[in-house]
C-alpha cells in the first residue's frame, strides 16, 4: 500500500470531499458547505491521503463561547477502511481541540451505525443523548462526548 498522508485541507481539495459525501445515507454537506469550511476559521478540515487521492476527511467546528469542538463530519472511502484512518482523522481533531483552549469533543452518529458507534467507544467517546428522528432521512441519532 501506498503512504498515507493526513494533512489540512484545502480549497483544491471541495470536489474530492464533496465526491466522498456521497457514502452518507443522508445529511450530505453540499458544495457551497464545503467550500464555506475550507475557509471560516471556526472550521477545521483534515484529508487523508492516499497514492495521491483523497480517501477520507473530517470536519471540526468551533464556535466563540463554547468549551467543546464538534466533529460535523468524519468519512473514510469502503475500500480504505478498516486501516485505522478514521481514528487517525479524529485524534488530529482531537489534538487540535487541545491547541485551541478547549476541554471536550462531541459529535452526532447513526444509531444505527454500529461500526462507528464502535470505533467512538474504543477512543473514548461516551453516550451523552438520544436524538430521536435526528437525520434527515428519518433515522435516529445519539450524542457522543470526549473529554479532554
Amino acid at each position: 500500500m501506498s503512504a498515507i498522508k493526513i494533512r489540512r485541507g484545502a480549497a483544491k481539495d471541495a470536489a474530492a470531499i464533496l465526491e466522498m459525501e456521497s457514502h452518507f445515507p443522508s445529511d450530505r454537506m453540499s458544495a457551497r458547505s464545503v467550500r464555506n469550511f475550507l475557509r471560516a476559521p471556526s472550521a477545521h478540515v483534515w484529508v487523508v491521503e492516499a497514492a495521491n487521492e483523497l480517501v477520507g476527511s473530517l470536519v471540526l467546528l468551533t464556535r466563540k463561547g463554547v468549551h467543546s469542538a464538534r466533529i460535523y463530519s468524519v468519512i473514510v472511502l469502503p475500500q480504505m477502511r478498516g486501516q485505522g484512518l478514521a481514528a487517525k482523522l479524529v485524534a488530529a481533531a482531537e489534538t487540535q481541540t487541545r491547541k485551541l483552549g478547549l476541554s471536550a469533543v462531541t459529535l452526532e452518529v447513526r444509531q444505527d451505525n454500529s461500526a462507528a458507534r464502535a470505533l467512538y467507544r474504543k477512543l473514548g467517546y461516551a453516550e451523552e443523548k438520544s436524538l430521536p428522528a435526528f437525520y434527515d432521512d428519518g433515522s435516529d441519532g445519539l450524542r457522543l462526548r470526549k473529554a479532554l
